[in-house]
C-alpha cells in the first residue's frame, strides 16, 4: 500500500473509507485537483470555477503573466491567493536555461502576492510547438539546477518510467506525467505507462494534459494517480464552473474507488446472486 490513512476525503462527511491528504513538499492539500488560470474566456469565469472544483493549487504561467499577454492582464491579481496556492510555471519556455530562468521570476511573483516561503514550480521545456510534448533531456537538465536552488520542482514528462524515476532520483516534489497532448481533449492515452510510473513512485504522481471528461479524470485517479491537473477542459467548456464543480467530484469519486479496490476482469460471467436455494 502506498498511503496508511489517517483523514477523510473533503467533499463527504459520509465516505467509507479514510484517507491522507495530498503532500508535496512537506505541504498538504484536502483536495487532489489542480487548475489551470489560462483560457478561460472571462475572469468571472475563472474565479467560479476555481471555487466550484474545490482545488488548491492553481498553476500561473509566468512569461504571460509577466509580459501581460492577451488574456493574462491583471491574471495574478484576480484570485485571492491567501486562499490557493500559487503554482508559477515555465510554459513557453524551450530550453532549460530559459525554464531556469523563468522558473525563479516565478518564485519572486509568487512572494510579491504573499506566499513568501512558496518555492514550487511547475517545470514545462517544451521545444516543439506542433504536439507540445516535452524534452525529456531539457526537463532533467532543469530539474537538476531547480533542486539545487531549492526549488519543490514539479516536472511535466511523457508518461517514461525510467525518466519518472530519474526525476524523483534528482530530489523532485512530484513527476507529471502526460495523459495525451496537451490540450487535445484526447484522455488517458499512456494508462499503462502512468500504471508503472505509480507502481514505482515513492512521491506523488499527478496525471497532467489531455483530461477532456469527468470520467477521463476520475480515471486517472483509479489507475493509482494522486492528483490531477486539469485547465483546457474546464476552460474551454461551454459551462466551466459546472465542468469545474463535475471534475472535482470525479477526483473525489475516482481517489476512493481506486482506494476501494476494483473487482478482477474475468473472462466468463459471475452471477451476482446465489445459485443454491433456487426454486425448481
Amino acid at each position: 500500500m502506498r498511503e496508511t490513512s489517517t483523514t477523510s476525503l473533503p467533499t463527504s462527511p459520509q465516505l467509507a473509507l479514510e484517507d491522507t491528504p495530498l503532500t508535496i513538499a512537506g505541504r498538504t492539500f484536502r483536495s487532489r485537483l489542480m487548475t489551470g488560470s489560462g483560457k478561460y474566456r472571462h475572469f468571472d469565469d475563472m474565479r467560479r470555477s476555481i471555487a466550484l472544483s474545490g482545488c488548491e493549487i492553481v498553476t500561473v504561467a509566468v512569461r504571460r503573466v509577466q509580459t501581460n499577454a492577451p488574456g493574462h492582464e491583471g491574471l495574478a491579481e484576480a484570485l485571492d491567493w491567501s486562499k490557493i496556492w500559487m503554482l508559477p510555471n515555465t510554459a513557453g519556455c524551450k530550453t532549460s536555461e530559459e525554464a531556469v530562468r523563468v522558473a525563479r521570476l516565478g518564485r519572486e511573483m509568487a512572494k510579491l502576492l504573499g506566499q513568501e516561503d512558496n518555492n514550487f514550480v511547475k517545470l514545462e521545456v517544451i521545444p516543439d510547438p506542433t504536439y507540445l510534448l516535452p524534452d525529456p533531456v531539457g526537463t532533467l537538465q532543469a530539474a537538476e539546477q531547480l533542486v539545487k536552488e531549492g526549488f519543490a520542482v514539479l516536472p511535466y514528462i511523457n508518461a517514461d518510467p525510467m525518466l519518472a524515476k530519474r526525476l524523483e532520483d534528482v530530489g523532485c516534489a512530484t513527476v507529471m506525467p502526460l495523459g495525451s497532448p496537451i490540450g487535445s481533449g484526447q484522455g488517458i492515452q499512456t494508462a499503462a505507462n502512468v500504471r508503472v510510473i505509480v507502481e514505482n513512485a515513492k512521491i506523488p504522481v499527478v496525471v497532467d494534459a489531455g483530461i477532456g471528461t469527468p470520467s477521463e479524470a476520475a480515471q486517472a485517479m483509479e489507475l493509482g494517480a494522486d492528483a490531477v491537473l486539469i485547465n483546457s477542459a474546464i476552460a474551454m467548456a461551454k459551462n466551466p464552473p459546472a465542468m469545474a464543480q463535475a471534475m472535482g467530484l470525479a477526483v473525489t469519486a475516482g481517489r476512493l474507488a481506486y482506494r476501494a479496490g476494483r473487482i478482477p476482469i474475468k473472462a466468463l460471467a459471475s452471477a451476482s446472486s446465489p445459485l443454491t436455494g433456487t426454486i425448481e
